[in-house]
C-alpha cells in the first residue's frame, strides 16, 4: 500500500485483521507487526489512527464488546421459546466460538491494556462481564415467565456458565468441544431449576 493513499475504514480493516490473528494463532501472535502485515497496510496506518498499540487493543476490545449487543438481543428475545438449555447452549457456543477467549487472554496478560480499559470499564473483564449480564438477563426473563424456579439465583447460574464455558473452550490446541459437551455443561449448571417440560 503506497504511503499517502487513503484507506477506507482503516480502523475496521485493522480490527478485522486483529480478530483473524486471534482466532487463528492466539493472543501471543497479535503484535503490531503481525497486525499491519495481516491487514496489508503500512505500520504508519496504525499510528495514524491510534496513539500506540495498546490504544489500538483497547479500542478493539471495546468494539468487540459493543458487537455483543446483537447476541444479547437474540438471547433475550428467545425467552419463553424453545428449551432453555438449547437457548443457552447456542448462546454459549456463539460466545466462545467468537474471539472472546482470546480477548480475555489479551486483557489478562497486558497490564497497560487493563489500565486503559479501566477508564471506561472499571470492573470485571470486558466480554466476560458483558456475557454474564447477557445470560443473567435472559435467565431473569425465563424466571419471570415461570419457566425457571422462583428461587433460581440467576447471577450465580450466569457466572457459572461463563466460567465453566471459558474452561471448556480455553484449550486452543484441541478442536472446539462437541455440542453435546456444551449442552451437558448447561443442563448440569441449571440443575433442577428448569420448570418447563421441554427443558
Amino acid at each position: 500500500m503506497p504511503t499517502g493513499t487513503a484507506i477506507p475504514d482503516a480502523r475496521e480493516q485493522l480490527f478485522g485483521a486483529a480478530e483473524r490473528i486471534l482466532l487463528r494463532d492466539g493472543p501471543n501472535a497479535l503484535t503490531s507487526r503481525a497486525l499491519t502485515a495481516e491487514a496489508g497496510v503500512a505500520k504508519g496506518v496504525l499510528h495514524r489512527h491510534f496513539a500506540n498499540f495498546d490504544a489500538f487493543l483497547a479500542a478493539f476490545v471495546l468494539d468487540r464488546v459493543e458487537r455483543m449487543d446483537a447476541q444479547t438481543a437474540a438471547l433475550r428475545n428467545a425467552a419463553g421459546t424453545g428449551a432453555i438449555a438449547d437457548n443457552l447452549t447456542r448462546a454459549l457456543t456463539a460466545l466462545y466460538g467468537s474471539v472472546a477467549v482470546s480477548v480475555v487472554a489479551l486483557v489478562t496478560f497486558r497490564d497497560e491494556l487493563r489500565d486503559r480499559l479501566r477508564d471506561t470499564w472499571p470492573a470485571g473483564v470486558p466480554v466476560l462481564t458483558e456475557a454474564a449480564t447477557m445470560f443473567a438477563d435472559y435467565l431473569t426473563a425465563e424466571r419471570e415467565l415461570g419457566r425457571l424456579a422462583p428461587e433460581t439465583d440467576v447471577e450465580t447460574v450466569a457466572f457459572t456458565l461463563i466460567g465453566a464455558g471459558h474452561l471448556l473452550y480455553a484449550d486452543r490446541k484441541s478442536a472446539p468441544p462437541e455440542p453435546a459437551a456444551v449442552r451437558r455443561l448447561v443442563t448440569t449448571t441449571l440443575g433442577d431449576s428448569v420448570r418447563d417440560a421441554s427443558r
